[in-house]
């Protein structure tokens, strides 16, 4: 029996996918539009759900569409945070998300804002004969990296800490050891007090909205610094911006709420804060990466494995 796969992409990358799908299977494109997107046939039992939401319709509060869940058995999501998605699309038996194909790249970008911080970059640069004079630099080694939801990304964060020879701790939903050599689960509240840098990797569920509010933040080490990789809503912005305004050394936000910011937001002209928009995944392989996410997964759909990056529809992760 032909195995059909329903996809929502536009032509380009509905092509590029297409090159990476077996022989024998249907690759159908619906469209990126919320015309054709949803219009699933009969016959698909493997929907690739657009990541462009705005493209499909897709939010929060859409409505189910005709028909849904039609007969799929396994809707991909070529994202990792699921928080965007409305309660029916869990109604297919299994959903997945890209759990750790970004994970890379936003490493990367989290030891780099560690050390522009650390290293006072770009303040640091000379321009003109007067600019030649020292700086008090700071360094990672012997200092404290904390991750609030040690997951995939998570740990390739900390790879890369501990080759700075800094000390890693985090935070997981799940009790137990971290997995890591060199990496202590502790609770919140001893990670921020014990972190010269807090990194924000957790999904955005229902426990972790507003997880860093008023109470908690009072508990960072002072100096500390703040990098939120994860969804801008874990951080409350006002307890933020109290917290900037006293205690806490610096923020780069990849993520904000709402985001993007609207003009003339606070956050964007603070001294003690960067905002980047939502771009740490990035990479020149990023694509691939994520194709290849899939590939594998369809590998073990059609010979009966158990796939790779299977959310819990309770626990929403």
């Amino acid at each position: 029996m032909t195995v059909t796969i329903a996809h929502q992409y536009d032509d380009a990358l509905g092509a590029r996918v297409a090159e990476s799908v077996p022989e024998g299977i249907e690759f159908l494109g619906l469209g990126a539009s919320p015309d054709s997107g949803w219009a699933v046939p009969a016959r698909a039992e493997i929907l690739l759900i657009n990541q462009n939401s705005a493209a499909v319709g897709l939010n929060r509060q859409m409505e189910r569409p005709v028909g849904w869940p039609f007969n799929l058995k396994w809707v991909h999501l070529r994202s990792t945070g699921i928080d965007k998605y409305p309660d029916w699309i869990f109604e297919v038996p299994q959903v997945t998300v890209t759990r750790g194909g970004y994970a890379t790249p936003i490493a990367e970008y989290v030891l780099a804002a560690m050390l522009s911080v650390a290293k006072h970059i770009p303040t640091i640069w000379a321009r003109e004969r007067g600019d030649w004079h020292g700086h008090e630099l700071d360094g990672l080694a012997g200092k404290t990296l904390g991750i609030i939801g040690f997951g995939e990304i998570g740990k390739a964060i900390a790879r890369r800490a501990l080759a700075f020879d800094m000390k890693v701790v985090g935070t997981r939903r799940n009790p137990g050891p971290s997995g890591m050599d060199g990496v202590d689960i502790v609770a919140l509240d001893a990670l921020l007090a014990r972190s010269d840098h807090i990194v924000v990797a957790t999904p955005l569920t229902a426990d972790t909205r507003g997880l860093l509010d008023g109470r908690t933040l009072k508990l960072v080490k002072p100096g500390a610094h703040i990098i939120n990789i994860g969804r801008g809503p874990v951080i409350d912005n006002a307890a933020l911006r109290s917290a900037l305004d006293t205690g806490l050394g610096a923020a780069t936000l990849d993520v904000t709420d709402p985001e993007p910011l609207p003009e003339g937001h606070w956050l964007y002209h603070h001294p003690k804060v960067r905002i980047s928009p939502h771009v740490s995944g990035n990479a020149p392989d990023t694509e691939a990466v994520i194709t290849r996410f899939f590939r594998a997964n369809l590998d073990r759909y059609l010979s009966g494995q158990g796939l790779s990056g299977l959310v819990d529809p309770d626990a929403r992760y």
